[in-house]
Order: C-alpha cells, then structure tokens, then sequence
C-alpha cells in the first residue's frame, strides 16, 4: 500500500468523524432551539432578579467616644442586644444639673405656700382692724352727734365741738385706712396665688428638661431593634461619634426575604398577583425556590431614577422598559436561610396558569 492510498483512507476516516460530530452539533443545536421555542410558549423568564432583605443604618442619637463595641461582623444579634455604649459622663452631670434645678423650683413651691399662709394671715388681721376701726368711728360719730346737740342749746362749747369732730375724722380716717389695708393684703394674697401658676409651669419646664437628659443617658447605649444580623465593622472603640452617624448596618431576620424581578414589559401583560413563580439562584444552581407575586411596581423602573427620562427632548431611542415584580418566597425560613440579599437570580413564571386563572 502506497503512501497516497494511506493519506486517502485517513482523510475519508476524518471527514466520517467530522461529520459525525457536525451530526451531534447539530442535532444538539436542534434540541436546544426546539426546548428554548417551547419555553418561551411556556414561560416568561428573567435574569434580572435579585433577593432583597431589609438593610437598616444603626444610628447614633448623642454625640460622644465609643466606650464599649459589643458586637462583631457578621454576628446574629436578638431585638435589645446592646451593640454599643457611649461615654456617658456629661450626659449625667447634665442629668444631675437638671434634677438639681428641680428641686429647688419645687422646693419654692414650699417657700410660696408660707408666704400664701402668710399673707392670708396678715388679711385676716386688717380684716379685724377694720371692725375695730369702724366700731370706733361709730362711737366718735355719737360722741360728735352728742356734742352737737348741746352746742346748739349752748351747753357745750364751740372749742369742745371741735375737739370731737377732730377725733371723729381720725376714727373715719383710720377706718378708710384699714380697708385698703386690707384690700391691699387681699391683692397680695392673689399676686401670691399667680406666682404658684407661674412656679407650677416651671416646674413642668424642668421636669421635661430632666427626662429629656435622661432619654440623651439612654441614647449612649445603642441597642438592636430587631433580631437581625449584623454588617462590616467601621467602628473602633475609642472613635468619636457625631448625632446621626451611621456606624453600622443590620439585616432585619424578622421581615424575611424577598426577590425583585425585573420583567420586561412585553411580558408582564397577564401576570398578576398570587400567581405562583419558579426562582433559581446562581449561588445554588440546580436548586429551585418557589414564590409568588405580590405586587407590580406602579410605574417601570426607569420612573422612580434620581433622573427620570424624558421623551419629549427630541432624542428618542425606544427601549424596552421594565417593570419591577416584589416576589414572595414561600419556602420554609430554612429552606431559604442560605439566600443573602444581593444575589443574582432566575424567575420564571409558568403561561399556561396565567391562561387558566383569566
């Protein structure tokens, strides 16, 4: 056998083998277009999905140094956990400053009440200097009546007449004075009783600024608002911290998770709440969850961007828009404990119910 019969022999083998594997490639290539055909008769699908979870800022509500840090990256925590503790040194002087201040408004609401008692007192005395006063005005009235009567048939003198008028304007003129008196300590009485509404009201002021020193004490101690689990840690101890800093972020265990899927809006046209959807995760390929919608974004995702688009400038470029679906997982907690908010997923979302519900 000669070399070209050799070289001939080995070409027909090549091309049997090539186009065997052109054969498989193609019959692959059909199978494939076929199922992916009969899949987008069959259901509506998308990668653009994520799990979501709730992810909250720990804030702090006092400025100070971290004291104490109790928490590390990545710990469960349970709801009133304490993650961290302020200095507290000022807040409670300024506690004590304002329970000081308390205290001796109450203590004058005391040193009112025995100038109440005091000035009623004073009151009742010049209320009995007036009967006095006006008992004697009376007897220098018939005094003077008396005395009249016998100047006129001139058994009196006009220098003793005169004498008992004399003493009858004192005794008028001391009864007057004792009513004002008494008016007067009457006006006391009442200018006392408006300083107690006054004290009363100041007392109220300090008792709020002494709680409201007591909610900043409070504040210095950070706790966890739910059971969660907590992010990076940024914070060191020893760290001054502002009114309304972020120091940390938490995970909220209690309202679950979630998954935003992005549907174009060519296929969202029939869905609809509590339809029943298939979810696959790239982080457990082969796994599926299962879940149901919940709700529809009300307007595409574009609309709800810091910078909405806007058509009508004149440079325009239709594009597909999407319409946000909030996806229930409707797995057991442990089923979908493993899931973490962020990850990518699939949804798939089966047609022929769609049919059957409407």
């Amino acid at each position: 056998m000669n070399t070209a019969d050799k070289h001939t022999k080995t070409d027909k083998i090549i091309t049997k083998i090539t186009a065997v594997i052109a054969g498989i490639i193609a019959i692959a290539l059909a199978v494939w277009g076929i199922v992916t055909l009969l899949n987008s008769f069959r259901y509506e699908e998308t990668n653009d999905a994520q799990v979501e979870e709730y992810i909250n800022p720990i804030t702090s509500r006092v400025v100070g140094y971290i004291r104490e840090i109790h928490y590390e990256e990545n710990q469960d925590v349970k709801k009133g956990d304490t993650l961290l503790i302020i200095d507290n040194s000022e807040y409670q002087l300024q506690q004590q400053e304002a329970e000081a201040a308390l205290l001796s408004a109450k203590a004058q609401t005391q040193v009112l009440a025995s100038n109440t008692q005091t000035s009623a007192s004073a009151a009742q005395v010049t209320k009995a200097q007036i009967a006095a006063a006006k008992a004697k005005m009376i007897r220098q009235q018939q005094e003077y009546d008396r005395y009249k009567k016998l100047f006129d048939v001139e058994s009196a003198t006009q220098q003793q007449l005169e004498n008992v008028k004399t003493a009858l304007d004192v005794a008028t003129s001391d009864y007057q004075s004792a009513l004002e008196n008494y008016q007067a300590s009457l006006s006391k009485v009442n200018d006392v009783a408006s300083q107690k509404a006054v004290l009363q009201a100041e007392i109220k002021r300090r008792e709020a600024v002494v709680n409201r020193n007591k909610l900043d004490v409070g504040y210095t101690v950070i706790t966890a608002p739910y059971n969660g689990k907590m992010g990076r840690r940024t914070i060191q101890e020893g760290q001054l911290i502002q009114a309304g800093q972020t120091l940390a972020y938490i995970v909220d265990k209690e309202a679950g998770k979630w998954v935003i899927a992005n549907f174009k809006e060519t296929q969202v046209g029939k869905m609809h709440e509590g339809e029943a959807v298939e979810i696959e995760t790239d982080a457990f390929p082969g796994k599926k969850f299962r879940g149901s919608i919940v709700s529809l974004s009300p307007a595409t995702g574009s609309r709800f961007s810091l910078l909405p688009p806007d058509n009508s400038t004149g440079n325009f470029v239709k594009i597909v828009q999407r319409i946000p679906l909030r996806i229930k997982l409707t797995e057991s907690e442990k089923e979908i404990e493993q899931l973490r908010a962020g990850m990518n997923a699939n949804v798939i979302v089966r047609k022929n119910q769609r049919d059957n519900n409407g």
